[in-house]
């Protein structure tokens, strides 16, 4: 059975939105492939996220991987030194034709920089508060409910799991792991099915001498598994700017030697008309090679 792949695309910024989100769509509309765009709907404000400088390993990821020349100088100064462009009124002409042209879309966060840098001390009527913003946005940008969300940073905890039962997602893509499960967090099993991203994402090899740009391509097509689904996530301001020709080949090699595209709303569809066969999992915060911080990942099922 070939290896299938789908892909996730966290779009972070107003810059994203504007630019690199629209790269994407047409890149995989063109290589024939699906995927999720997730959206950041509501104030940009990635210049707060400064803040991370006292995060073990930021600045040298930052370093690493060239966010300057990534992001764009605005975008970095975004909610600090510039006011904080609403991304959802400043795009959604822009978020409605990528839905038009057949992807799929869902909810990456209200404020990205709230979600990620604040969530996990957040009581839950706030958690809920923000991610009803978010679902109000997306109502008001697209005229229907979200069916999905992924959170930014791969931040997640009971709270935000609870929030997400509320408001009946299909699935959620908020841990990295190996396979769908239901997360159970504090000793109570969540029923909102998690896809997690089973692959790193290209800011966690950039810049790295064991994976020099001529090499990742290749190294991805051998991470790909054919036992389960492959995940990965990309994003609008890397893979759909300043990484787009990479982002492009790896596309390109990963069709040409016959792996198969696959939405991960048709992976949600498929593993939950088998529930009973669907694993639960302890959802734990751990350190991801390649990145800053502690994020939510799949871990046993004992």
């Amino acid at each position: 059975m070939p290896p299938r792949l789908a892909f996730k695309v966290d779009v972070d910024t107003d810059r994203g939105t504007r630019l690199g989100a629209l790269n994407l769509a047409a890149d995989l509309q063109k290589l024939g492939a699906p995927a999720c765009f997730f959206f950041s709907l509501g104030p940009d404000q990635t210049g707060r996220a400064i803040r991370r400088i006292f995060r073990p390993g930021f600045f040298r990821k930052v370093n690493r991987t060239g966010v300057l020349r990534l992001y764009g100088l605005r975008t970095l100064l975004n909610g600090t030194l510039l006011p904080a462009p609403h991304i959802g009124r400043r795009n959604a002409e822009v978020m409605r034709a990528i839905a038009q042209a057949g992807f799929e879309i869902g909810i990456h966060a209200y404020n990205h920089y709230r979600w990620q840098d604040f969530v996990q001390t957040m009581a839950l009527d706030a958690v809920a508060a923000e991610f009803e913003s978010a679902r109000a946005e997306f109502r008001r940008v697209f005229g229907l409910e979200a069916e999905a969300a992924a959170a930014a940073g791969w931040q997640s905890n009971a709270r935000s799991r609870e929030v997400y039962e509320r408001a009946g997602l299909l699935y959620a893509s908020d841990t990295r792991g190996i396979c769908p499960f239901f997360p159970r967090l504090g000793g109570k099993t969540f029923h909102t099915l998690e896809i997690p991203s089973t692959l790193p994402t290209f800011d966690e090899l950039l810049g790295r001498p064991e994976y020099p740009e001529e090499r990742i391509v290749p190294h991805y097509l051998s991470l790909l598994s054919s036992d389960r689904p492959n995940v990965l996530t990309i994003h609008a301001e890397i893979e759909g700017m300043g990484k787009r020709a990479l982002f492009r080949r790896l596309v390109a090699a990963a069709g040409g030697s016959g792996v198969r595209f696959v939405g991960l709303g048709d992976l949600a569809i498929e593993f939950l008309a088998n529930r009973a066969g669907i694993p639960v999992c302890d959802q734990i915060m751990a350190e991801i090679d390649g990145r800053s911080g502690k994020v939510a990942c799949q871990g046993g099922t004992g």
